[in-house]
């Protein structure tokens, strides 16, 4: 299952007795093995925890076997980027089935997921749930949910700023808001620049000014390679772009004058809503069905199988057709 369905699960007090955490988000498999353990409520003592080499079936076996005269809970923690034998794994999950209160977590960090997940079967009261990489609307969501718990002061587009000069990791993210909190007073981008070593290549707010704007494209081109992104990240960031610049044209062209919480849902630094606001403007309203349409057909093309040898081709067309839709 995935997260969603999931936290339905866990609101409706639901636990499994047998539960497999896997995917591509560390800081989401920390906090719900946290959780999950929490809500299985055992003591330190009662968990076996048993990381990556240190994992032995006979002992783990051993511990979601035996029975608690005084009805104490015993929790099996494994966390690996090995896969346990499926046999192995069937057995575990029978025994924390059998025995009321134990719990069996399986924390599984390799690639090939299909086989150990197929083992946790909702007969035997075990769920398996795959977590994917957030976006940016999900990574600022839970950094600003973390911020306010540190009591810092910072809007939301620095906050967004955090998440993208951190490749959107949002483990690194909320380790760097716990150094941010000493700060004295609101944290904004310039703080965040002083104090955190990004990750992230700059450049790619320049990079999509110049693409919407007169440059000529020859002079644009030089600076894809110096962004570090791949062509589908760049097609996304284009697109991401395009519907704030559509956003922004439709609002003023109604209200008259830009507002970034109106549009956005958060504050920009005035600059930058100016910024966006003269940018937006400068496209005629007829183009930007034309610009829309052309980075659907691009991203078509670009998914399909045999394009993966010519992604960068691809990509070049792509802002040709765009600098001649703006031409």
């Amino acid at each position: 299952m995935y997260k969603r369905e999931f936290d339905r699960l866990l609101a409706a007090g639901e636990l499994p007795a047998s539960l497999m955490l896997y995917g591509d988000n560390e800081y989401e498999l920390g906090r719900y093995a946290e959780l999950y353990l929490e809500r299985a409520g055992a003591d330190s003592d009662g968990i076996l925890r048993l990381y990556y080499d240190e994992y032995d079936f006979q002992r783990a076996k051993s511990h979601l076997g035996q029975s608690s005269l005084f009805g104490d809970t015993s929790v099996l923690l494994v966390r690996s980027d090995r896969k346990i034998p499926k046999k192995e794994l069937t057995a575990l999950i029978e025994l924390a089935h059998k025995n009321p209160g134990n719990r069996f977590l399986y924390i599984y960090t390799g690639s090939d997921f299909k086989t150990p997940a197929s083992a946790f079967v909702k007969k035997l009261g075990a769920e398996h749930v795959r977590f994917f990489p957030p976006n940016l609307r999900e990574a600022a969501d839970a950094l600003q949910q973390e911020a306010r718990k540190l009591g810092i002061e910072i809007d939301r587009f620095a906050i967004e700023h955090l998440a993208t000069i951190l490749n959107l990791d949002l483990s690194l993210a909320m380790a760097e808001l716990q150094k941010l909190a000493l700060l004295e007073g609101p944290v904004g981008t310039k703080e965040i620049d002083e104090m955190v070593f990004s990750l992230a290549p700059m450049g790619m707010d320049t990079l999509l000014g110049e693409l919407f704007s007169r440059r000529p494209l020859a002079e644009i081109l030089p600076k894809l390679h110096q962004v570090g992104e791949d062509e589908y990240a760049i097609l996304r960031a284009i697109q991401y772009h395009l519907v704030q610049l559509w956003l922004f044209h439709t609002y003023i062209k109604l209200h008259g004058a830009p507002d970034s919480v109106q549009i956005l849902g958060y504050r920009l630094p005035k600059h930058l809503e100016q910024q966006r606001a003269q940018q937006a403007l400068k496209i005629p309203r007829h183009a930007y069905e034309r610009l829309f349409d052309i980075l659907a057909e691009g991203e078509l093309a670009m998914k399909r199988p045999a394009a993966s040898a010519h992604k960068e081709t691809l990509l070049l067309s792509i802002l040709i057709r765009i600098k001649a839709a703006l031409a």
